[in-house]
């Protein structure tokens, strides 16, 4: 079966990126350009690459010249602008067609998978896989990278427990322990007198 891990891309430095390399990741790939009216979106996927990485999740920038050529420069303009403006570090591709006959093949699979939700209509139009390489859903470019329907769809696309869950879990379980045990010893306390026993 055809996941999401066995297309290609190349990347904006021009060597390959295989989507093979962050396979058990969700992945979010999401087209861009720096000469939109939501190029500032750049700030809110950095965020949520930056939250969300460790706990096995990436973002994937795909330049794309096709809406209204707003994406005119070349690859290194484009990730010096990015790097500068937007303090970018979630990998890009190369310009890439992602929409039409010559589609990159990666938006044509999503759109065979998804329908028409996962067909670009402009810029930032983002797609989301799950951990297993599995298509899931697609937003329009006008939803905000942080907003609470991107967050609640990236969590639930198979991330690891944060280590702020982790700890707060562990710290609940030794906290229940030491009650127990608080209890045990105190029933023992308030028992020994009526029944002659030593606690």
């Amino acid at each position: 079966m055809t996941t999401a891990y066995d297309f290609d891309f190349i990347a904006i430095d021009g060597k390959p990126m295989p989507l093979k390399q962050f396979e058990g990741q969700a992945m979010m790939v999401v087209n861009v350009a720096s000469k939109c009216g939501f190029t500032p979106q750049y700030e809110g996927l950095q965020k949520i690459y930056a939250q969300y990485h460790d706990r096995g999740f990436t973002l994937i920038g795909v330049p794309s010249n096709q809406f209204l050529w707003q994406e005119p420069a070349k690859e290194l303009e484009i990730a010096a602008f990015c790097r500068v403006n937007y303090s970018v570090t979630f990998p890009m591709t190369e310009k890439t067609h992602v929409k039409g006959g010559h589609a990159h093949p990666f938006y044509k699979w999503m759109r065979e998978k998804l329908g028409r939700v996962a067909h670009p209509a402009w810029n930032f139009h983002k797609l989301l896989v799950g951990k297993q390489g599995q298509p899931l859903t697609a937003f329009k470019s006008g939803v905000e990278p942080e907003s609470s329907a991107i967050r609640k769809a990236i969590e639930a696309a198979g991330l690891k427990m944060s280590s702020r869950a982790s700890t707060r879990g562990c710290s609940c379980l030794v906290a229940r322990l030491a009650e127990s045990d608080f209890l045990r010893v105190t029933a023992r306390a308030v028992a020994a007198p009526l029944f002659g026993h030593n606690p």
